[in-house]
């Protein structure tokens, strides 16, 4: 490695300590230093390039610094950087509210502003839970979420979440969620339809919901795709089932469209494809393109007005964080939107998602690729040991990791979660890039299955 990138490792590895990182890995698996982004590109200190086709941690919408973007937060710096949103407000934050009431259901009418993802969850679990305990129902203090799901790496999130990797250690310390069975359409039976399979898994939480609605507050749900438990996937069938037997028991749902809302599955929020409208709608990522931590949770104004009351009264929704609503975020959101507003985004995302599907298509005849799975611009590829009988490689040989090795040496950031090879580029990829992306990948593979 030439000596820009050698010498800022070396520094960072004497101060910093990574997200989701044993740090002894470093000792053979360098860190990849990034001067500046352009488009779909990292470049790092030496001039090397990377296509960032996971889209930095899926937050980034329409590539590093957009122009577009890059000059809504320039203007806003000029006039206000930031200011607490207790008591006093401001235009951007009036502004981006004011659109997100437009683009999401007519009953979500109410925004309340957080830091991050994980934190916008934790408001809509405290929220709902909040709710029923101002309406004279606090028994009303449980959430049913599926397995295999992530909803975040806070206490509370973890508690609603079920991936072993980040929960495990801590579960002396989190609240007891009630877990069914994931619709994940890769368990279907040979020539189920997903949408077969997702209708017949929705049987336990018809049973869940029938047995502790009474104790239950909310169920939270990722909308057709649990992202970090491998991109699993399912029809909007299951989410329509889901909005009917929560009216029917009384019990809130909670999407969370942290990393699946603003054009991620074929349309701008996945609920939409199930035609349905949740109680509390979580959004993040995406939300400013990737430029700058902004959170959301929308609600209704029956969620709101339970709160609403003379102050004496102590039903006040007692959450905040220091930089609620920021100014220089919010204007990178009304950015985002713009861009959705003035270009046919949606549109072009199907062209693109096709050409994805079409280039790694003929993987699926790979003798160590179990499933090739897609929903709008989320694909993966599972990689087995054993596809015919479904025996997955064990998680300690750690086959993504070739795939990332071999990806960076082709000029492509693909980061597997496990042995699942996946792609969720920026939307401004062309078909070019990705071809080569489906070529990286298929090298990848090879290399990590021999």
């Amino acid at each position: 490695m030439a000596s820009r990138n050698r010498a800022l490792i070396e520094r960072d590895l004497e101060v910093l300590w990574h997200p989701t990182t044993q740090m002894k890995d470093h000792e053979w698996l360098p860190l990849v230093p990034i001067r500046r982004g352009e488009g779909v590109w990292l470049y790092d200190l030496d001039g090397n390039r990377y296509l960032d086709a996971i889209s930095s941690w899926w937050v980034n919408l329409f590539g590093h610094a957009h122009p577009q973007i890059n000059q809504r937060i320039r203007e806003q710096l000029d006039n206000l950087e930031h200011v607490l949103l207790a008591g006093f407000t401001h235009e951007p934050v009036v502004e981006l509210s004011e659109q997100l009431v437009e683009i999401t259901p007519v009953s979500l009418t109410r925004c309340f502003y957080t830091d991050n993802g994980s934190s916008a969850v934790e408001v809509a679990l405290k929220m709902s839970y909040h709710y029923w305990h101002n309406r004279g129902q606090a028994e009303k203090r449980r959430f049913i979420t599926l397995s295999g799901s992530y909803h975040g790496e806070t206490l509370g999130t973890l508690g609603v979440g079920d991936v072993a990797l980040y929960k495990e250690t801590y579960k002396p310390l989190l609240m007891e969620a009630i877990t069914v069975p994931s619709p994940d359409c890769f368990q279907r039976e040979p020539g189920q339809s997903w949408e077969d399979h997702s209708r017949a898994m929705f049987v336990h939480m018809d049973q869940a919901l029938a047995e502790h609605a009474g104790e239950t507050a909310a169920v939270i749900v990722e909308p057709l795709v649990q992202c970090a438990t491998g991109m699993r996937m399912y029809h909007p069938v299951y989410l329509q089932l889901l909005r009917e037997a929560c009216d029917r028991h009384g019990v809130h749902l909670i999407a969370d469209e942290i990393a699946v809302g603003f054009g991620r599955t074929g349309s701008l929020f996945a609920c939409e494809q199930a035609g349905i409208c949740a109680d509390f709608l979580c959004l993040s990522k995406g939300l400013t393109a990737g430029y700058l931590p902004l959170a959301v949770v929308l609600t209704t104004d029956q969620v709101y007005e339970a709160f609403y009351d003379d102050y004496a009264t102590l039903r006040a929704f007692m959450h905040s964080h220091s930089y609620t609503g920021n100014p220089l975020a919010c204007s990178a959101a009304l950015a985002t939107l713009e861009l959705f507003r003035e270009q046919d985004v949606i549109g072009r995302n199907r062209e693109l998602a096709e050409h994805m599907g079409d280039a790694v298509a003929h993987l699926a005849e790979h003798p160590h690729v179990g499933e090739i799975r897609q929903t709008g611009m989320i694909l993966a590829i599972e990689m087995m040991q054993d596809p015919a009988n479904r025996v997955p490689y064990p998680f300690q040989e750690r086959r993504g990791i070739r795939v990332y090795q071999h990806a960076l040496s082709r000029e492509a950031l693909l980061r597997p979660l496990g042995n699942v090879v996946y792609f969720m580029p920026p939307y401004v990829i062309n078909e070019d890039q990705i071809d080569h992306l489906a070529r990286v990948a298929e090298e990848g593979i090879e290399h990590a299955t021999r």
